[in-house]
């Protein structure tokens, strides 16, 4: 009862009913009425609308209304965009059908302008490339259907991020890896199980849930720009507001004054050490004492006492969201190997991988452009749904068998005609698949030789063990549902190899020491540049190793190696807590 409603992305006076309505059985109940579609037009213009969405029921499995509503807006009004539901997204259950869609209607207009930019740019100065664009699946696509297809990009930076980690991980002999990518305003965390990142529908922008297949990325208000602040009844948070880019960090010394997590990294003496950004930043320890300073005084301890709360409360909410995940995931860390990257990962990393019981952490050897290496490894990959919605038996066999077909057609024509791709491909079947009265549905993933030769049995049976995974228990009596039937088609990109170097033996010599304020008290520990680390060298905690992209802070109870691709690999020399 006392809920809130998020704020429309469209109001209610931009929004125009029709007369005319398909069913579920694609049969018509009453004809499209299209005559009302000029005065419509008119009152959309004199609004300001740039574009219309069109969103009818059961347009999933009955498209054919919505088709006509945007050939006809197409003919009246040929400068306004058109995007019809089941063009976005045809899946069923039309709230997020139509959320999805909206969600495309309302980037488009910037997401089309900056790519037609971009591309005239590149053509300006003589690039024979074109741009190939991530997407939240962890895929490519070109910046033609870039501009059409904007809802596949919302997520695609952190997609970004854990394909780029994946493929690090499959590098380094990594199967089960929790990615820790923190940036300036936000942290995101993600599993890697196999060596393959985890994807899901149903992630929420803002408030809006986005049905389109995605990296499953769980994301929090904790970055290095994160804010601290004492609420009046006396009590320390982080976060959820940043400072930003600009003013930044007070330690920046670009007009921040608040105290921020980099702030608290600073005072605890864990940067300021290494040229950082590339010589774009420098280090004013000095403002960072003074922001956190005013923190202290709010809660009545000291500086040093204040930035180790500041972070303590920063590494607490990061374990709760991690708890999240593994409890939906239904994993064991103890079995997984964290991964910290961004500017900010490697910072925080080590106190998280304590407090959550694991004993391994993998720190890459550039954390910074993780998420630009997910670009470059990244194969061309288009998502295609089609709803069946009917008991899982041999009644639907034949059925089955035409969406299927159906499907690989579609994804050929788009992976081939539309990307323009030449070179091996790969299809991926899988359905989503429910037991009968339940209300949401698991992925599962099926042989497209079961669809074609009406192998019902062997759906069910894959049904039956993915849920056993998910959820410890199946019903082998139970009525089976498939609701719809899914294919990822892939365009297989080249290998992209990287050199290992030859490792050699030895304790790495740390650059000096330098005075860090750790678990209650300052103390001495060797400080590492990055550059200066070689293959095969190890090193033990606590120590800080510096570079141009981030910092690896490492504390007490772990020793490390660094490999043949001079990642960092630390281990916990200490009994984990459990």
């Amino acid at each position: 009862l006392m809920c809130t409603h998020p704020e429309q992305l469209i109001p209610r006076d931009m929004i125009f009913g029709i007369s005319g309505r398909m069913l579920s059985d694609r049969s018509e109940d009453a004809p499209l009425d299209l005559g009302d579609l000029p005065a419509i037009i008119k009152t959309a213009r004199e609004k300001g609308a740039e574009g219309f969405v069109v969103a009818l029921l059961h347009s999933y499995i009955a498209p054919e209304h919505e088709a006509a509503v945007r050939d006809e807006l197409t003919r009246l009004a040929p400068d306004l965009f058109v995007f019809t539901s089941s063009g976005v997204w045809p899946v069923i259950r039309e709230y997020e059908r139509f959320t999805t869609a909206i969600l495309n209607g309302y980037v488009h207009p910037r997401v089309a302008g900056y790519l037609g930019a971009l591309e005239q740019a590149l053509a300006d100065r003589g690039v024979p490339a074109k741009p190939l664009l991530t997407k939240s699946n962890g895929g490519l696509m070109n910046a033609d259907e870039g501009k059409q297809s904007c809802v596949n990009m919302l997520l695609s930076g952190t997609a970004s991020g854990v394909i780029g980690a994946a493929w690090l991980a499959r590098q380094a002999g990594e199967n089960r890896v929790l990615t820790l990518d923190i940036g300036g305003t936000s942290a995101d965390i993600a599993l890697i199980i196999d060596g393959m990142p985890q994807f899901g529908t149903g992630e929420v922008i803002g408030d809006f849930p986005l049905h389109i297949p995605s990296v499953s990325v769980s994301s929090i208000g904790i970055g290095g720009g994160s804010i601290a602040s004492v609420d009046g009844f006396g009590v320390l948070k982080v976060g959820p507001e940043s400072a930003g880019s600009t003013p930044g960090p007070a330690c920046y010394g670009r007009g921040g004054n608040r105290a921020t997590l980099t702030d608290a990294m600073a005072v605890c003496g864990y940067l300021g050490h290494a040229p950082m950004a590339y010589g774009q930043l420098s280090m004013d320890v000095a403002l960072a004492q003074k922001a956190v300073g005013e923190v202290a005084t709010k809660l009545g301890r000291s500086t040093n006492e204040a930035a180790q709360a500041i972070l303590d409360i920063a590494v607490s909410e990061l374990f709760v969201e991690v708890e999240k995940l593994v409890s939906r995931s239904c994993v064991d860390l103890r079995d997984f190997t964290l991964m910290p990257f961004g500017g900010g990962g490697p910072m925080l990393g080590c106190f998280l991988a304590k407090e959550l019981g694991i004993s391994r952490v993998m720190a890459p050897r550039r954390p910074g452009v993780v998420s630009a290496l997910g670009g470059l490894v990244a194969d061309i990959k288009g998502d295609f749904i089609r709803t069946v919605f009917a008991l899982c038996n041999d009644d639907i066999a034949e059925n089955l068998q035409i969406n299927l077909s159906d499907l690989l057609v579609e994804g050929q024509d788009w992976l081939h005609n539309r990307q323009g791709f030449v070179g091996p491909s790969q299809a991926v079947v899988s359905a989503d698949i429910r037991y009968g009265g339940q209300s949401f549905e698991i992925e599962t993933p099926l042989l497209a030789d079961w669809i074609e030769t009406g192998n019902m049995t062997a759906i069910r049976e894959a049904f039956h063990a993915q849920h056993l995974d998910v959820y410890d228990f199946n019903d082998k009596h139970g009525e089976v549902e498939l609701v719809n039937l899914r294919l990822v088609m892939i365009g297989l990109g080249e290998t992209v190899q990287m050199p290992a170097v030859e490792p050699i033996s030895g304790t790495a010599i740390p650059d000096r020491m330098i005075a860090v304020f750790q678990d209650g008290e300052s103390r001495e520990v060797p400080l590492f540049l990055r550059e200066n680390l070689l293959s095969g060298q190890t090193l033990t905690g606590p120590a800080v190793i510096a570079q141009e992209d981030t910092t690896l802070a490492i504390p007490p109870g772990f020793s490390g190696q660094i490999d043949s691709y001079l990642n960092a690999h630390l281990t916990r020399t200490e009994t984990p807590d459990v």
